[in-house]
């Protein structure tokens, strides 16, 4: 079938205008050389949609049904982490419904997901979870100035040999940090080196690099080799205070002691 010739806009201004006039539909085609079904189908439009320019157009078909749809959303919220474009394209093979990876990406897109690289965290138990929310409570408004008299410090083990592979996820906007779209970490593997530092607003302290498996009597000589010269260097003062977490080595009673005889404040 051929295609029916377009009239622009203007045109079809003009056979409204001539109809607002009472100009009669075969006057109206004559005028421009038309059957009189043309100048009838445009004014039937305008009547009905008050308008003259083209109606958006449905375009073509979506290939998978709704029902194929809600097959898809359902796979990919009970399997975010495992459930690829390919896997959806052979589920719904089975079905009859034969799409490419393309058509698979632009649904779940239109239905508000995209493929993202799932966020790593740390593995945290309820315990900790609760423990962080209370001491974020707790402290949700103090001063900036507070803050800044704060000489934070931790231990950390790096990996020289790690899985560096991405896993990725389907998840809504805002969503990155939901437990389901995160794969939990922890700090284990082959090879890897051992370092203890501190920092606050003022800048980075002294890094100490721990050559053998740490003990208390060793904490408490690492503190004492740089915790009070990363102090002094970064100009904190006289009422700063020291954080470190809740480790074993850390709150031992020799450890305590030490500090209280420094005179050091531990935030809680």
């Amino acid at each position: 079938m051929a295609k029916t010739k377009e009239f622009s806009k203007d045109v079809r201004d003009k056979i409204v205008d001539l109809h607002k006039a009472v100009m009669g539909l075969k006057t109206i085609a004559k005028q421009l050389g038309e059957k009189v079904t043309t100048p009838g189908a445009i004014i039937r439009k305008w009547k009905k949609h008050k308008r003259t320019v083209n109606l958006p157009r449905p375009g073509a078909p979506c290939k998978i049904s709704p029902c194929g749809v809600a097959m898809i959303m359902r796979t990919v919220r009970n399997q975010l982490r495992t459930t690829g474009e390919e896997d959806l394209v052979n589920d719904l093979k089975a079905f009859g419904t034969i799409v490419n990876k393309k058509t698979i990406g632009n649904t779940l897109r239109r239905e508000g997901l995209k493929s993202c690289s799932a966020r790593k965290i740390p593995l945290l138990k309820k315990a900790h979870i609760h423990a962080r929310l209370k001491f974020a409570s707790e402290h949700l408004n103090d001063s900036e100035d507070n803050w800044m008299k704060v000489l934070w410090s931790d231990e950390t083990k790096m990996e020289l040999f790690g899985i560096n592979s991405t896993r990725r996820v389907w998840r809504r906007r805002n969503a990155a940090y939901d437990p389901k779209n995160t794969i939990p970490t922890v700090k284990h593997g082959g090879g890897n080196i051992m370092h203890w530092g501190c920092f606050s607003t003022k800048g980075t302290g002294q890094l100490h690099h721990i050559k053998e498996t740490m003990d208390r009597a060793m904490y408490r000589q690492i503190l004492g080799e740089n915790l009070l010269p990363s102090a002094r260097a970064l100009k904190m003062g006289c009422e700063w205070v020291f954080q470190h977490d809740n480790d074993p080595k850390h709150t031992a009673k020799a450890t305590k002691e030490w500090l209280k005889e420094k005179y050091i404040e531990v935030l809680d």
